[in-house]
């Protein structure tokens, strides 16, 4: 019998020591044969799923996911304030309340409801303030997530950032900026939605009977927004550049582990309602919604290395080297 292609080069190590996950070892053949049997599909995409992990470990991703998940935290409020200061602007300052339950629409109830109520406390009343001496802060802090987003995805696809710290900043706050100008008016659609809805009915009666799915818009919105951050975040954030086709597999990966994720999570904490108040006491809100973050983190940059897993694959199928510094800003790991 002949020998699996999976399994010539076991006993050799990586050609790039700082990697150490071998993508090399996937059979140009695998990848190219669209008639493989069914059988030996699952075993490819099973030995995909093996180097991922190991990819996933050797890149230290549980401390970046935990260094992810603080950064989102504390990123959380500021980049709220900011979007309640740019609203009442605008004259809408009941939107910041729709975008932060936009973005809380898919956490556990048990996460999010404590969160929800802080929340409000916080983003009643105008803040218009905050665009006049504390917006440098308020961006600065509110951008520390999207840094922490990069410094693991960059791991993940195997490049290093050599742009200067200051331009890699500011690209985090455009991000921001252009965030919360996105979930305004994604918010304003849902509060406009029930609106322009019945404005339609009166117009075309025979509607009616889809009224029950108007009530969906607001779930719709919230996954379209998590889908298009997730794909935009692959795409842009990283070093190098990336098509949107190549980015899919991770993010759909990471969907199915944050729905798993997020059920088991709820599951847990109904189940065993004071297993967190008895360890943290009076943080237990707060820890438990870090351990939530933590996960996700840990699930999203999970999906980056199963990117990473596949384009250098193909890279290996094809020949090709990664681009040399330059035009990308950007050079192999070593």
């Amino acid at each position: 019998m002949a020998a699996s292609p999976f399994r010539t080069d076991r006993a050799r190590s990586c050609s790039r020591p700082g990697d150490g996950v071998c993508p090399a070892r996937l059979s140009p053949n695998h990848l190219q044969q669209s008639g493989a049997p069914l059988l030996k599909r699952l075993r490819l995409y099973f030995e995909l799923l093996v180097i991922a992990m190991n990819r996933f470990v050797l890149h230290d991703a549980w401390a970046i996911a935990s260094h992810i998940a603080l950064s989102v935290l504390t990123s959380f409020f500021p980049f709220l304030i900011l979007v309640t200061a740019l609203a009442s602007v605008f004259g809408t300052g009941t939107l910041a309340d729709e975008v932060a339950g936009l973005i809380l629409e898919a956490w556990p109830q048990e996460i999010a409801g404590p969160i929800a109520g802080e929340v409000h406390s916080i983003l009643t009343g105008r803040r218009s303030d905050v665009l006049t001496l504390g917006v440098v802060l308020t961006l600065y802090f509110a951008s520390s997530g999207v840094e922490s987003l990069r410094v693991g995805l960059n791991r993940a696809y195997n490049v290093r950032e050599t742009r200067a710290w200051w331009l890699t900043r500011l690209e985090s706050i455009a991000f921001v900026i252009g965030g919360a100008f996105v979930l305004m008016a994604m918010a304003l659609l849902v509060v406009l939605g029930p609106f322009i809805w019945r404005g339609i009915l009166r117009w075309v009666p025979a509607l009616q009977p889809f009224d029950a799915l108007v009530g969906f818009l607001r779930v719709g919105v919230a996954t379209l927004i998590i889908v298009a951050g997730l794909m935009l975040a692959h795409k842009l954030v990283p070093a190098g550049r990336r098509t949107f086709r190549s980015v899919v597999p991770g993010v759909c990966m990471t969907l199915f582990l944050w729905l798993f994720g997020g059920f088991a999570f709820s599951w847990y904490l109904d189940y065993y309602p004071g297993a967190y108040a008895s360890t943290y006491g009076g943080l237990a809100t707060a820890m438990v919604a870090l351990i939530f973050l933590y996960t996700l983190g840990a699930i999203f940059l999970f999906g980056g290395e199963l990117n990473g897993t596949i384009l250098a694959a193909k890279q290996r199928r094809l020949g090709t080297k990664p681009p040399p510094p330059g035009p990308n800003d950007v050079i192999a790991l070593p």
